[in-house]
Formats: C-alpha cells, sequence, structure tokens
C-alpha cells in the first residue's frame, strides 16, 4: 500500500477519501482474478500500481464530468479506476471480453460503485447517445479510436487516450488537441 500512496503523493491529485481503500479492493480482486483469467499484463502489485497512477493522472486537467464511457476497459484501466477516482461521473465500461466484462461486473458489485455500468460488447454494437469524456488506452491507434468515439460524440465533448511516445504520428492539425506528457504515458485530449 505504501507504494502505491507514494505514487499518489508524486502525482498531487485530489482524490476521494475512500479512494485508497476502494483500490485496495480492487487490486486485491484482480490479483486473484488474474491467476485464473489473465486480465491484465501487469503482474505485480507494483506493476498494478503504476497503472492506476496512470489511470487517474488525468483527474488534474479534466473538468468536471457528467457522464463517460471506456472504449475497451479491459481489466478496468483506465475506466473503473477513473470511476473510483470520480464517483460523482456515470461510466459506461465498454468491454467485448466477457472474462474480462465479468470481472468488471464482480468489481462493480464488490465496490458498490452505483456510478459504473458494464457493457460487455464491442462499441459498434452500441447504440449513439452523447458523452462528455470518452476514453481508451491501448485499445487501437488514433484515427481508428475517432471513428469508434463518432456517434458518442456532440459538440464539447473530450476524448482521452492513453499513448505513448508515437502519439505525434496519430495527429494532425485537423484536431483540436493537446498532448499532456507525463512519466512514461502521454495523454492525447482532443475536444469535439
Amino acid at each position: 500500500m505504501n507504494h502505491l500512496k507514494h505514487l499518489l503523493a508524486s502525482r498531487n491529485l485530489t482524490l476521494p477519501n475512500d479512494f485508497i481503500e476502494k483500490v485496495e479492493q480492487y487490486k486485491t480482486l484482480l490479483e486473484k482474478w488474474n491467476k485464473v483469467h489473465n486480465l491484465t499484463g501487469a503482474k505485480t502489485l507494483q506493476q498494478i500500481d503504476e497503472f492506476i497512477v496512470d489511470a487517474i493522472t488525468p483527474i488534474n486537467f479534466l473538468p468536471p464530468i457528467n457522464k463517460a464511457m471506456d472504449i475497451g476497459t479491459g481489466a478496468g484501466f483506465p475506466g473503473m479506476i477513473l470511476a473510483i477516482a470520480m464517483p460523482e461521473t456515470r461510466f459506461t465500461l465498454v468491454e467485448p471480453l466477457s472474462k474480462r466484462a465479468s470481472f468488471l461486473q464482480f468489481v462493480k458489485a464488490d465496490l458498490g460503485l452505483e456510478n459504473v455500468e458494464v457493457k460487455a460488447v464491442r462499441v459498434e454494437q452500441l447504440p449513439s447517445e452523447p458523452y462528455d469524456l470518452i476514453t481508451s488506452r491501448a485499445v487501437t491507434d488514433t484515427d481508428m479510436l475517432l471513428k469508434l468515439s463518432e456517434p458518442f460524440c456532440t459538440k464539447g465533448t473530450l476524448l482521452l487516450f492513453y499513448k505513448g511516445e508515437k502519439v505525434y504520428d496519430e495527429v494532425n492539425e485537423s484536431l483540436d488537441y493537446t498532448i499532456i506528457e507525463a512519466e512514461n504515458r502521454h495523454y492525447l485530449l482532443i475536444k469535439r
């Protein structure tokens, strides 16, 4: 737990009082499920801590959000972690792999997360509706993410894509974007 607290303190994040408690519960569940179902590439608690901090770093630069969608949530990065950190925001976690969607559903129930809805489908199968924020990490390239996000965008929708150094190759001048660089991560924030 000290490792995570140290990482969080270094990022100077404002988090709910119960964030550490809930995220520790999440980590315990992930460690248990990961042994059987191989849900994430993070194999150690230290790697999971780093994934958690990576997931929530954007709360420092995001405005208040009512409704968010995470495309390809996987084992919960970033969508589930953001949902724990932003209890006032309603999150739709889209994860087509049933073992991962089942895990997300279990975490939602176990942690009592009223602000989370899990959709065990591909994002293309969801009906069009507007979101304030759409996130995605390690799913596909920016062009494809823009196409996948289109039915859920309205004027002012923010797109937050968790990228690596190659992000600069994936953006062009037609986008209204900002790239926020953090340790080992580039956050691509696009405004619609």
